[in-house]
């Protein structure tokens, strides 16, 4: 059995991507809570589609399409969250094993650190992309409630 004052290096060394994971599980509420929004404000819409004037139903289309972007970012955002943390998992376990059994498994550690940093960023990148459409979707609002015509989208019109 190994002594304590022998581990501790150990655990201080693994402590590092636990912090990580820590911070992406804050990021993942964040991300759901989004998603429920998007996912409630898209059930609106399309039981107010049926009843709505031709003019109202043009608006309430661009917003379902808005909506619809949005998801597909903040999926994407959650995925590559998800990913980024489930690799730092694995990165304890690996540190742990190296640690234990003397592997020299340092460039499997130093990949799993990397690919959870890029999963990380990608997440990070939609999460951004989410918060300037959801913006260009209130722009909108705001600009149908004052009468005004509608604004370019920031993003590629496929």
């Amino acid at each position: 059995m190994e002594s304590l004052s022998s581990l501790l290096p150990l655990i201080q060394l693994a402590i590092t991507p636990v912090i990580l994971i820590s911070g992406m599980g804050a990021l993942m509420i964040t991300l759901t809570n989004r998603m429920a929004r998007v996912v409630d404000r898209t059930r609106e819409l399309a039981e107010a589609m049926p009843s709505a004037l031709p003019d109202d139903r043009a608006h309430l289309d661009d917003q379902l399409q808005i909506m619809w972007e949005r998801a597909l970012m903040l999926r994407r955002a959650v995925t590559n969250n998800g990913l980024s943390m489930l690799i730092s998992c694995l990165m304890v376990v690996v540190i742990f094993g190296v640690a234990k059994f003397e592997l020299n498994l340092g460039p499997l550690v130093l990949g799993l650190f990397i690919a959870s940093i890029l999963f990380l960023t990608a997440s990070l990148v939609d999460f951004l992309r989410d918060i300037f459409v959801s913006l260009h979707a209130l722009k909108l609002q705001v600009d149908r409630a004052r009468g005004k015509p509608a604004t370019i989208p920031p993003w590629p019109v496929a």
